[in-house]
């Protein structure tokens, strides 16, 4: 099949969901598709080399914020928006991340969603004919649902079934202030008509946004995220240092303040001697504010100088990173939609310990390779942590459950195979009404 992905780029940190879309395109590819990846806004960031086939961005993040801005922009010269779409200019941009009003971010996303009848369709059109001359193919597939403005024009014109996953995009819209959020769900459940299937990665979140979207039943299949396990080594963490450990963006909403306060509440009671926090994953610099807050907290508790801290590390340096850890924790604030980092741990050899709540029960479950804590409670995490960190044979047994189960069943290679069915199930149900 001829497959066409299109996903937003963060320019300047890694994503769960470019991972994720990085390794089922790759695993796609390795099935024999030709699978094609388009970023748009920004340039992708992986913390692998991607291979053949990569496309510079099609849309730039600068030109919509413009054409939004002012609706003539699409009609001046090619060479600005060349210009303006360079890889040097979209970086620049991504450095700037988070310096856009809650206003600008509401009319930013409503007028994406509102394809057509937007103040940004005279950029998005360019990507329609982009597709276009790009030769005939079988399914359009939209990394997430801030992309559905997009597929009313895909299938009426293009005649080309569209396929969208969902990856948390309610924890971003309901921060929307009002009345670009509830004018977002609108254009959101109107343009879910024009998808043929929705991939949730939990039935935690097909459930919700199925009553969100108010989508058909059978518009909603579930399909958990891989990765390519046997790419991450077993931990080997040094017993005399037993290290908790943290890898997902630097923010309060993932729960690193809870993490770091369940830390400092642990080192007090001093049950699990010279404990550590070892603290990884994206930080920009919007966030050095938040982080430099948590830093001078540890040092006024007197946990500074165990704690460590590595942001915006590589493939192999992530690998690593896993290798010195004795559990694992991003114990978020909200309901995640799935949460990548908890597979990549249990691939690592590491037992983990996540809230009760969102899609985290149902991962446990199926992985076999941790516990759960009450959500956004210190004393509930401190004392799951402490569980474990004082019982080897327990840690010894959530491994090797946990090891076994995704290595089986959450790899990229089964990720690529159920996605390889829905999309032939979509065609032959396709042409079957026709």
């Amino acid at each position: 099949m001829r497959i066409l992905h299109l996903t937003p780029g963060t320019g300047n940190f890694h994503c769960g969901s470019c991972l994720r879309d990085h390794a089922l395109i790759k695993a796609l590819r390795a099935r024999g598709h030709d699978a094609l990846m388009a970023p748009l806004y920004l340039p992708l960031v992986t913390d692998r080399e991607f291979g053949a086939k990569e496309l510079p961005v099609q849309i730039g993040g600068i030109s919509l914020y413009l054409q939004q801005k002012f609706t003539w922009f699409h009609k001046l010269p090619r060479f600005v928006h060349r210009w303006l779409n360079s890889p040097q200019k979209l970086l620049m941009a991504a450095k700037r991340m988070g310096m856009t009003s809650p206003r600008s971010l509401g009319e930013m996303t409503l007028g994406s969603l509102l394809g057509a009848e937007g103040r940004q369709w005279g950029e998005w059109r360019k990507l329609i004919e982009w597709i276009r001359g790009e030769g005939r193919f079988d399914a359009v597939s939209l990394s997430n649902s801030l992309l559905m403005g997009l597929a009313p024009t895909i299938q009426k014109e293009l005649g080309i079934p569209v396929v969208c996953s969902l990856q948390g995009e309610d924890s971003f819209l309901d921060t929307l202030p009002d009345p670009y959020r509830e004018q977002c769900w609108e254009a959101m459940r109107q343009n879910a008509r024009s998808v043929r299937r929705f991939v949730a990665p939990s039935q935690f979140y097909a459930d919700v946004m199925r009553a969100r979207l108010d989508a058909a039943p059978e518009q909603m299949q579930v399909i958990h995220n891989g990765i390519e396990a046997t790419s991450f080594t077993t931990a080997a963490p040094d017993p005399n240092w037993p290290t908790i450990g943290y890898f997902a963006r630097m923010i309060h909403g993932k729960g690193l303040t809870t993490l770091v306060d369940a830390f400092i509440l642990l080192v007090k009671r001093n049950r699990v001697p010279r404990l550590k926090l070892l603290v990884g994953g994206a930080k920009t610099p919007v966030d050095e504010k938040y982080i430099a807050g948590l830093q001078e907290k540890l040092r006024q508790a007197g946990c500074a100088e165990r704690v460590e801290w590595r942001p915006n590390v590589d493939f192999k340096d992530k690998v690593h990173f896993f290798r010195d850890l004795t559990v694992f924790s991003v114990p978020a604030t909200y309901g995640e939609a799935f949460g990548l980092y908890v597979i990549e741990a249990i691939a690592s050899g590491v037992p983990v310990v996540q809230p009760r709540h969102g899609a985290f029960p149902e991962l446990i479950e199926a992985t076999g390779g941790g516990i759960l804590c009450e959500p956004d409670s210190v004393e509930s995490l401190a004392d799951a942590l402490e569980s474990l960190l004082l019982d080897s044979e327990r840690c010894d047994q959530l491994v090797k459950t946990g090891m076994s189960r995704v290595r089986s069943e959450f790899t990229s290679v089964r990720m690529a195979e159920k996605f390889e069915t829905l999309l032939r199930d979509m065609l032959q149900d396709g042409a079957a009404g026709s």
